[in-house]
Parts: structure tokens; C-alpha cells; sequence
């Protein structure tokens, strides 16, 4: 069976009774690791929209920390064409999770996944 790290750590206590679906997506909202990653899941599943579908292929939102989103670009050249949107990027993407979210982009060159596209793209 899957394991959770830090799931036997849990110090709320665990019953069989039932619970309305809003108050489980509430609790775990509260918890920092699905609160951090509600933004970068809004983004990558916006970013053709924000980015344009060419930069899209090539680009991915990364990481948000610190109002800093982090795009990740397959080579240099892509880098350099997302280096010189970044200010657009900030914007759109800032408007797209609510003012002030998004404060700085850095752009890293690295492996952008393609899983997400190609099953858009066959269907």
C-alpha cells in the first residue's frame, strides 16, 4: 500500500464516520504541502493560455516560492525568449493566481515534460 511520508505522525485523530468532501479539501488546503502547490498546478494547466502554445511546448512553470516563479525552458534559446518575456509572464501569470502572487520569474534551462501536451495534443 503506498506510504505518505510523515503519515504516521498525524496527531488528528481518525474515525469511520462520514465527512462532507469540502471539509477534507478544507483541511488539506491548510496544509502547506497542497497549499504550495495549488499555484503551480493553476499555472501549468493555464500556461498555453498565458504563455502562447509555441513558448508553452517548450517552457514550464517550475516552482513558486516566495512570490518568485520559476519557468523551466528545454534549451538556451528558448531560456533567452522566456528571459525576455519575463515581465509579461509575471504579469499574466500573477493575474492568473491573483494580484500579488507572482513577483519576480527566473528562468532555469532544463528538461520540460511533455506528458501533459501529448495527451492533450492525441485527444
Amino acid at each position: 500500500m503506498p506510504h505518505s511520508k510523515g503519515f504516521g505522525r498525524r496527531s488528528d485523530r481518525r474515525t469511520g464516520d462520514p465527512v462532507p468532501i469540502g471539509d477534507v479539501v478544507d483541511a488539506l488546503m491548510r496544509e502547506d504541502v497542497f497549499s504550495r502547490g495549488m499555484p503551480i498546478a493553476t499555472l501549468a494547466r493555464r500556461w498555453p493560455e498565458l504563455v502562447g502554445e509555441r513558448l508553452a511546448r517548450a517552457t514550464q512553470p517550475a516552482s513558486l516560492e516566495g512570490g518568485v516563479l520559476v519557468v523551466r525552458a528545454s534549451d538556451g534559446p528558448w531560456g533567452a525568449q522566456a528571459k525576455y518575456l519575463s515581465e509579461q509572464i509575471r504579469e499574466r501569470a500573477d493575474a492568473a493566481l491573483g494580484t500579488g502572487s507572482v513577483k519576480a520569474v527566473r528562468i532555469v534551462v532544463g528538461p520540460v515534460s511533455r506528458e501533459g501536451r501529448n495527451r492533450r495534443s492525441q485527444g
